[in-house]
Order: structure tokens, then sequence, then C-alpha cells
């Protein structure tokens, strides 16, 4: 299976990374084609509303996302990667997810699968409620089928994410994905 990785952590080094590089370890062993796009530290601008692409088009914006698009389009599975920014996804994430309004219809022509890693300082029972919320729409919305989430609850910095139960739960996930 062909998997793009959608980081969207501007701390190359933070926890949201550390899982998608367990995720991406696991998936690798288990004989998956992997490609990361690093959202974080592209060259991609918001998507501005002009609707010059008719929802299914070339964007009237160029830059990195031309690259990222026959990426998108030629995977079978998305995975978004991002640490809770006020209960929701980084900016850096949400700024892709835009651009893919250029899109919609090869998107939801692939039938892609998909899951969610993301990390959290708060480990209250309700943290990831509206990230969780945003993200079954979009599986919703894109015709995505969705294959998991790993929610590292309580993951505030790299160290505690590290000794935590997450990394390895991402791995374990990666390697059982068929």
């Amino acid at each position: 299976m062909k998997i793009v990785v959608l980081k969207g952590s501007p701390n190359i080094n933070g926890s949201s990374n550390m899982l998608a590089d367990n995720f991406i370890k696991g998936a690798e062993e288990a004989g998956h084609e992997i490609e990361e796009i690093d959202v974080a530290h592209a060259n991609i601008h918001p998507c501005i509303g002009c609707v010059q692409c008719g929802y299914e088009g070339p964007c009237s914006l160029s830059d990195d996302m031309d690259e990222f698009r026959e990426q998108i389009l030629n995977a079978d599975m998305l995975v978004f990667v991002t640490p809770l920014y006020y209960y929701g996804m980084s900016a850096q994430l949400k700024t892709l997810v835009d651009r893919f309004c250029s899109s919609n219809s090869s998107i939801q022509a692939r039938h892609m699968k998909s899951a969610l890693l993301t990390v959290a300082y708060n480990s209250s029972s309700w943290t990831f409620d509206a990230l969780e919320a945003h993200y079954d729409t979009l599986v919703r919305y894109l015709n995505l089928t969705d294959c998991g989430r790993i929610l590292g609850y309580g993951c505030g910095t790299p160290s505690m994410t590290k000794y935590s139960k997450y990394p390895n739960e991402a791995y374990e996930f990666a390697k059982s994905l068929r």
C-alpha cells in the first residue's frame, strides 16, 4: 500500500512527529511504501476561496501543493499527523487540508484509507473531541475509510511522549495495516 504521511507539526523533533516516525517504521517493516509531506515546513499558501479551480482543477496558487496534489492522488492511504493546538489540528495541516478544495472529486473517487495521529498535553477525556469531530467530517466528506487513530493523551513534551505507550501504539498500528 502507498501511504502518504501528512506531518503538520512545526516542531521537527516534537511529539507528533515522534508518533509519525514510529508509524513510518512499522509501515515500512510491513512492506508499505511511504511518502512524507512535511506540511509545516513547506511552501504552501492558504486557500483564497477564489474557486477558480471549480473544486476540481488547477489551483490559482502555485506552490508546493502542486507536487503534494500528485502524491496525495497517487496514495492508497493518508495519515494526518498533528499536535493538538487549541483543540484542533495545527494551522499548518489545516492549510493543506483547505487546499484539497481543488481536488475534492479526485480524492473522493480514490476511496483512500486514512488515520489520525495526534498528541496533546491535556489528558482529560474530552481533549480530542473537536479534532476527532473534524477528522470524522473529513473522512465522511472525502470518502475515506478510517483505519484508526492514535490519540496521545498527556504528551506535552517529547520526553513525556517517548516514555508513554503511544509511540509503540503508532508502530504496532502501522505494522497491522493491510
